[in-house]
């Protein structure tokens, strides 16, 4: 798949997952592959990113398998954004299937 398509909707994908429940780097980064191709470590700079603008906070939690883990967690500026982002998202895809000549 082109990745200029799939930089353009990591966040929204990465704020969707984290809109079903919290997760770690790890986890969430091995959801987002079994659905998108993404190069290993694409995600961590997202997560970075988002938790500096405020969209996503981090705790840290214990972990019977090692170390804490830092996990990610959706915070309502994030839930506002995955909104709007969806939103136009599914404008700007009825509007590419109108051109391609798919359903409108």
């Amino acid at each position: 798949m082109n990745t200029q398509f799939k930089k353009g909707v990591l966040d929204m994908c990465v704020l969707a997952v984290l809109s079903k429940g919290d997760s770690y780097g790890y986890d969430l980064a091995e959801e987002l592959s079994s659905r998108i191709q993404i190069a290993d470590g694409t995600v961590y700079p997202l997560l970075r990113k988002l938790a500096s603008s405020g969209e996503v906070s981090t705790y840290l939690q214990e972990s019977t398998s090692g170390p804490p883990r830092k996990y990610y967690s959706l915070t309502d500026k994030g839930r506002e954004r995955l909104t709007k982002d969806m939103e136009e998202w599914k404008e700007f895809t009825a509007m590419v299937s109108g051109i391609l000549g798919g359903e409108q």
